[in-house]
């Protein structure tokens, strides 16, 4: 079964306070969005990687692709407007069948157990999402206040959310609806059960500056 990687990497500087987009900023020596595909890579040499930028990125990559001699083959996808419009674009340029994992350019701490916990219950079920538990206390807030709220019955979503690519395209191009933000909430308008599986904490989303203190931090020693 063929597997492919889209790398979704749309966004800009503004809550890191960069000129530079985010995933262009350097974490441990080369871009994160290069480490990103790095662990991809690492994980399985075989995947055909699909990369979502602004078309306005495309000079801007190919420059760092040269400059840091980066040689993974991948093909460059243009992003929309929103992330819906960006993997929609993505998935279009995916092939045939197999599994899809999407995941977001500036999460380059994924760990190699979860992306084969992700591959595993996709090919069996259709589909993964990694999670991790919630650790802070909760409180839900109404129109008459605040109340707290039991944190056992919530988890907090990373990627990559992980399809077989029929499902996922079936979702994808039988709504047209841009506010969708998440591909899990994409999939559940097929009426399919949303199979969790157990994410790492590490795998943080890259978009404050303390994260990108955090994943300097971790990025030499995270597996």
């Amino acid at each position: 079964m063929e597997k492919f990687a889209l790398i979704v990497a749309g966004g800009n500087g503004n809550r890191m306070g960069s000129e530079i987009p985010k995933q262009f900023l350097d974490l441990a020596g080369e871009p994160i969005l290069m480490r990103t595909i790095e662990k991809f890579s690492q994980y399985d040499s075989s995947i055909h990687f699909f990369l979502v930028l602004p078309s306005c990125e495309f000079d801007r990559w190919g420059k760092l692709c040269k400059k840091y001699n980066f040689k993974i083959q991948h093909k460059l996808v243009n992003g929309g407007d929103s992330r819906f419009l960006s993997v929609k674009n993505g998935l279009k340029m995916i092939p045939g069948n197999g599994i899809v994992f999407i995941h977001d350019g500036v999460r380059p701490l994924v760990s190699m157990k979860t992306l084969c916990l992700c591959e595993d219950m996709a090919k069996t079920e259709g589909n993964a999402i990694p999670v991790t538990q919630v650790s802070q206390s909760l409180r839900i807030i109404g129109k008459d206040g605040s109340h707290a709220v039991d944190r056992s019955f919530y988890r907090q979503v990373q990627t990559p959310q992980t399809f077989r690519t029929e499902l996922i395209k079936r979702a994808y191009f039988s709504i047209d609806d841009n506010e969708f933000t998440d591909d899990a909430s994409v999939f559940e308008t097929l009426d399919k059960k949303i199979n969790l599986v157990e994410g790492n904490s590490e795998n943080i989303k890259i978009t404050t500056p303390v994260d990108l203190k955090l994943a300097e931090t971790l990025y030499p020693v995270q597996g």
